[in-house]
């Protein structure tokens, strides 16, 4: 793993990472922000075993990892997934580099299967020990014990608790067959109040009313008999 440009640091900020997975929702959640606070790119993430892809976003090309700033906050913003037998070595890199990078804490981003909801909580949130020790997060919904956290966000809570980082995860109820931008709402809320800007979560609601309705239309496609004979 590679940082360019070489020597890039994140001094003091609090760096918020989300990944793909149930719902897309810490992948859309840092993309949102990203645009929500006019965050500059300030740092690539070269990774040798990333997949060869790349966009266009506003006229410039948009590599597989990249970091961005806006104010006290550093978002990285990861398009595709690493090669999977790359996975962990990765996301453990990823890890080392954050904790030498001279970032003050780690707020990660991911979905949660919304069928394993049994309160009226949005989310659920877990941190590491180091996190918990500095007063950790009074009246936010914990993630029960008797559950498991998998993909991206455990490998780097795993590292971040066995390396006494200070890390959270944020963990929005989400659904499990699509993107799901009412999920990514929830996370914006929570971040917006853990780290105290300002961000509308409208275009996120209109995503989903947008979704929601589309399907509702498929459903009731699906439900008209098929074959009726008229007289």
């Amino acid at each position: 793993m590679k940082i360019i440009p070489d020597g890039t640091r994140l001094d003091g900020t609090s760096l918020i990472a989300g990944f793909h997975g149930i719902g897309a929702t810490g992948y859309w959640t840092v993309k949102f922000l990203i645009t929500e606070l006019k965050a500059q790119r300030r740092c690539f993430i070269d990774y040798e075993h990333a997949p060869a892809v790349s966009s266009q976003v506003e006229g410039r090309i948009s590599t597989p990892y990249e970091v961005f700033a806006a104010g006290g906050l550093s978002l990285l913003k990861a398009e595709v997934s690493p090669v999977r037998e790359k996975e962990n070595e990765f996301y453990r890199q990823l890890a080392d580099w954050i904790m030498i990078s001279g970032a003050k804490e780690v707020a990660l981003v991911g979905g949660l299967d919304e069928s394993l909801r049994n309160d009226d909580s949005k989310y659920k949130v877990a941190m590491t020990s180091a996190f918990a020790s500095k007063g950790g997060l009074p009246g936010e919904p914990i993630f029960e014990e008797d559950r498991m956290i998998v993909g991206p966000v455990a490998s780097l809570l795993n590292t971040f608790e066995m390396n006494s980082f200070p890390a959270l995860a944020v963990l929005a109820y989400s659904n499990t067959e699509r993107v799901d931008p009412r999920a990514a709402a929830s996370a914006v809320e929570f971040l917006s109040k853990r780290y105290g800007f300002s961000a509308s979560t409208a275009p996120l609601i209109k995503g989903a009313e947008v979704i929601e309705g589309e399907l509702k239309i498929i459903e009731e496609k699906e439900k008209r008999p098929t074959g009726s004979v008229y007289s």
